[in-house]
């Protein structure tokens, strides 16, 4: 008997704290738009962040609020889009695909090391010391950040260049969040011009820090025909709004840093 009393009595315990917390729970129960939920399954739950929110499930909240365009999921493209209209009742055309580019040329035959890094191998680590054992201090550190936050696998390194598989990039942005030297950009899939130097330095410099590298001389800022790439802080760079593609940059660039890919 005096062990039956504290089983009954817990036992009690329980059911009133189920009770309590079934009553609670239909009392401060959030009612949610059957638009949202629908929306969130039609997302892929990558949770990427790539439409500017935190997640799918913020997306969808904003999208079923009107606060969101319903086509700013980059690794869904159109078939997302596509999905979303129809629960919207309205016609949603996807965006422009947009595709990963790495701002950068300096692999190993390019370029060089100042010293050897036996640190942790991670692209931050490096970064934080000493900027990089790198010649040139704005280019890839090559331990391959982006590619392990890649889980399409679209990227990988080469000749220690952190180089892009356009086939399989989602466009999904992770990796130009860990980049220490925000070298990775979305450009659209259909522009094929591409400046693949990030160096700040003067021409000088640049050159002798890699073979590759945009030395600033203007000289595609002078031939392009549609006024789409002028030179910022010794390097060149692409308006892909004014671009034609007609490649007359690429022709004049001494060092192939202006390219299309």
């Amino acid at each position: 008997m005096n062990i039956l009393i504290p089983i009954l009595l817990f036992a009690a315990m329980g059911l009133l704290a189920g009770v309590l917390l079934t009553v609670a729970s239909q009392v401060f129960r959030v009612e949610t738009d059957p638009k949202q939920e629908q929306i969130t399954e039609a997302l892929p739950g990558a949770n990427c962040g790539g439409c500017g929110f935190a997640g799918c499930a913020d997306y969808a909240e904003a999208i079923a609020g009107g606060k969101a365009e319903p086509n700013l999921c980059k690794p869904g493209g159109a078939e997302v889009a596509a999905k979303i209209g129809e629960i919207l009742g309205k016609a949603v055309t996807a965006a422009a695909p947009e595709v990963m580019t790495v701002h950068c040329s300096g692999d190993c035959h390019a370029t060089g090391t100042r010293f050897d890094f036996s640190g942790i191998q991670s692209c931050a680590s490096a970064k934080a010391f000493y900027g990089g054992n790198g010649k040139c201090s704005f280019g890839c550190l090559g331990l391959g950040d982006c590619m392990a936050v890649c889980e399409e696998k679209a990227i990988c390194i080469q000749d220690g260049l952190a180089r892009v598989i356009p086939e399989r990039c989602t466009a999904c942005g992770r990796c130009a969040k860990v980049c220490p030297n925000h070298l990775l950009s979305l450009r659209p899939l259909e522009q094929k011009i591409v400046v693949t130097c990030s160096s700040k330095d003067n021409g000088k410099a640049t050159k002798q820090a890699c073979e590759k590298g945009c030395i600033g001389c203007k000289l595609c800022e002078k031939k392009c025909p549609a006024g789409a790439i002028q030179v910022q802080d010794f390097h060149a760079v692409i308006d892909d709004k004014k671009c034609t593609g007609c490649g007359t940059c690429t022709q004049v660039c001494p060092t192939k840093a202006v390219h299309a890919i």
